[in-house]
């Protein structure tokens, strides 16, 4: 159950954010907007850039099976300062979700989880909760920056970029033709 709920949206999302990342690199040679450009892009002052948004979402997809127990999570030292770096991040966090072991996250949906915050503040909490309140809010905020970061910038992304995953499930002949 645990393991459902978080590692497969966490490949869709950072499959997602890959494909917006190439869409947004062939945008921006197109239309004159370099990669640096668009990694120091923000939304407002006080809120992190492209490339600390994009390191986000892969640390807040590898913490969660980390905390349930799973091992060899890979470490992404600092954000990336190129599109080669970004893609490199997230195909690092991708691969590593290969190897996460069902049984494992689904062991104890019960069990303790803690965990503190740089600013001192801890939590504890129960696995499941940990997943639905912390987890999932935390890894999809910073999905939805990134993606907004790159919209706010022009890149041409819509909905369908952001969960084109979800065409595996369309129902045949209920697409729209034009």
């Amino acid at each position: 159950m645990l393991y459902d709920m978080t590692v497969p949206a966490y490949r869709n999302g950072l499959r997602a954010l890959s494909a917006q990342l190439d869409k947004a690199l062939a945008w921006g040679a197109d239309n004159g907007v370099g990669e640096l450009q668009l990694i120091v892009a923000r939304l407002a002052p006080d809120m992190f850039p492209l490339a600390a948004q994009i390191r986000s979402s892969c640390l807040q997809a590898l913490q969660p099976p980390s905390r349930l127990g799973a091992t060899g999570a890979p470490t992404l030292p600092d954000d990336a300062s190129d599109f080669s770096g970004l893609q490199a991040q997230i195909a690092s966090t991708l691969a590593w979700l290969d190897s996460v072991d069902a049984a494992t996250i689904d062991a104890d949906p019960d069990r303790p989880v803690s965990f503190d915050l740089p600013n001192g503040m801890v939590f504890d909490m129960t696995a499941r909760a940990y997943v639905r309140d912390w987890a999932q809010p935390q890894f999809y905020f910073h999905l939805v920056a990134a993606y907004s970061i790159l919209r706010h910038m022009g890149v041409p992304l819509g909905k369908a970029d952001y969960v084109g995953y979800m065409l595996a499930h369309l129902r045949s002949g209920t697409a729209p033709t034009a």
